[in-house]
């Protein structure tokens, strides 16, 4: 375990001037999904793209939520109710939880943000590699100091739950705050339950605000600490609604708080951030279980088929309990070479923690599957002819190549 780049704002001008950068460079993050810039690169229509950088269901939005958007478009001339009731008390039940605790958000995302800014904590614990925008969120509040908990190769980047512990032990300043993504993005590893409450109420015993994103968990919904929320001030439980149920472009997500702690978080809300649409898709998309057993069916089948076809490849791979892999190769290669054939991968080399040897891919469907492993195939083939090879004893090297002018 080792805490890396902490960041000492030591007064209010240095604190302003962070700010006054940051809000100026706006995120430096390149996350997935961006069909967009590659079909405008490429001159061909973004349904002529396969998008293996974006995590969402390759199920696609099912025909309950289409329906329920289809009903809906008629009162698209009224505002969305700014209390999210209806979706709320839907939640409620799915949960067994009380509405009261539930704050419903333009993607989990929008909570990200929110959270710091309400808060107001000193210091924030992030792992490493884990999803960006946290990390974005809490220097943009402006008043942070981030330490980042650095997860190791050799661990297949797992977090160890002691170690995490003695890690938020070691914490200075009075007002703490811990993000902790579980399933984590971009590793795709799972904590368990019994973990994830371990560190909460260790989280709780000092104090300390401990957010767990779940954005994924709905492929292990078992392992969810959400219910823990009523017992716990400190835990905060973060959901989304556009990975599982792919309800992507309408960006539904929300947060459970504590009683005490929900009014406090609700001054900083923003209204009517939870469209129409949005809300009753995801009213929809909770009662759709036939969906949820097809998803469940459809992602074992895949994950199956493409780690087979990894180990076949070679193709280093790390365990994942979610629907995307994160892998080891020779990155700036891949990604130029699979995007110039209208495949878009995550490039990882932004995650703080990975390097330029990583890239994210989702689980898509057969088809879609079957395109990667075929032209990853053919990209590991390539990239030995255009980079060349170090000869180190029986085995062989790639030279680092990131530089080599390639777009």
């Amino acid at each position: 375990m080792e805490l890396i780049k902490g960041q000492d704002i030591n007064n209010k001008k240095s604190r302003k001037s962070l700010c006054s950068v940051f809000c100026a460079l706006g995120s430096d993050s390149e996350h997935g999904g961006n069909i967009y810039k590659l079909a405008k690169e490429l001159g061909i229509p973004e349904s002529k793209l396969i998008d293996f950088s974006a995590s969402i269901n390759s199920l696609g939005i099912s025909k309950k939520v289409l329906d329920a958007i289809k009903k809906e478009f008629r009162n698209l001339v009224n505002y969305p109710d700014p209390d999210t009731n209806s979706l709320r008390n839907n939640l409620a039940q799915y949960h067994d939880i009380d509405p009261e605790t539930i704050i419903c958000g333009n993607g989990s995302t929008e909570l990200i943000y929110l959270i710091p800014r309400a808060l107001k904590p000193e210091i924030a614990l992030i792992p490493a590699p884990t999803f960006s925008e946290y990390e974005r969120a809490c220097k943009l509040s402006c008043e942070l100091r981030v330490e980042s908990y650095e997860l190791r190769e050799e661990n297949s980047f797992r977090i160890i739950t002691d170690e995490f512990i003695a890690a938020i032990k070691k914490l200075s300043l009075n007002s703490k705050l811990i993000f902790l993504c579980n399933p984590n993005n971009p590793t795709g590893h799972l904590l368990k339950r019994t973990d994830v409450f371990r560190i909460a109420e260790a989280a709780r015993k000092m104090k300390c605000y401990l957010v767990v994103d779940e954005a994924f968990i709905d492929f292990h919904h078992e392992e969810s600490v959400i219910k823990h929320v009523q017992n716990n001030p400190y835990l905060i439980v973060l959901r989304s609604m556009t990975k599982f149920y792919a309800l992507t472009g309408l960006r539904i997500g929300y947060g459970v708080f504590h009683p005490g702690l929900i009014s406090k978080i609700k001054i900083f809300k923003e209204p009517w951030t939870v469209n129409n649409l949005a809300q009753k898709a995801a009213i929809a998309a909770l009662e759709d279980v036939e969906y949820a057993d097809k998803t469940f069916g459809m992602i074992g089948r895949e994950k199956n088929f493409l780690e087979a076809g990894f180990k076949k490849t070679g193709i280093e791979y790390f365990p994942s309990d979610t629907n995307y892999y994160l892998l080891k190769i020779e990155v700036q290669h891949a990604v130029s070479l699979l995007r110039r054939k209208g495949i878009l991968v995550r490039d990882c080399s932004n995650f703080n923690g990975l390097d330029g040897s990583y890239i994210r891919v989702a689980v898509k469907s057969r088809r879609d599957n079957e395109i990667l492993l075929k032209e990853i195939k053919d990209v590991w083939s390539v990239i030995p002819a255009k980079a060349g090879i170090q000869g180190k004893g029986t085995g062989s090297r790639l030279k680092d190549c990131r530089n080599d002018g390639m777009k």
